[in-house]
């Protein structure tokens, strides 16, 4: 095989080539809805667990459990307990947590203003498209 023919085949493997750069992992994490909402909620400052649920309509206090404890896991945020009665928990973002909400709040930013265009978009495609959708 020539050096050419690898070097297509290596970039042919995913995004990162060869090296596994983590993307999946990220993607897998930053689909998920509620982590969005989470992120962009955390990246207005810190907030104790009733904070959170109040302001992501939505949410059960399991998928807000479940979701905080991922992110935490994972290194994006950061919980600490109060020994109060009852316990007090508050969450903030880890550093390495707000560098990736700047970016998610970038896209949350992007679809409210694309949001419509994309409504349009879609109704035309439905239109010219029966069955498609």
């Amino acid at each position: 095989m020539s050096v050419a023919h690898t070097e297509i085949t290596s970039q042919a493997n995913g995004p990162c080539g060869d090296d596994d750069c983590g993307i999946r992992d990220v993607l897998d994490r930053i689909g998920d809805k509620w982590t969005v909402l989470v992120m962009v909620e955390l990246g207005k400052g810190v907030r104790r667990f009733r904070e959170l649920h109040r302001a992501i309509p939505g949410i059960s206090q399991r998928m807000l459990t479940l979701t905080t404890r991922r992110l935490c896991r994972d290194g994006l945020v950061e919980r600490t307990a109060y020994p109060t009665i009852p316990p007090q928990v508050e969450y903030r973002l880890t550093p390495i947590g707000r560098s990736l909400a700047k970016m998610v709040e970038e896209l949350a930013d992007w679809s409210r203003t694309h949001k419509d265009a994309i409504a349009d978009a879609r109704e035309q495609w439905d239109v010219g498209h029966p069955g498609d959708g």
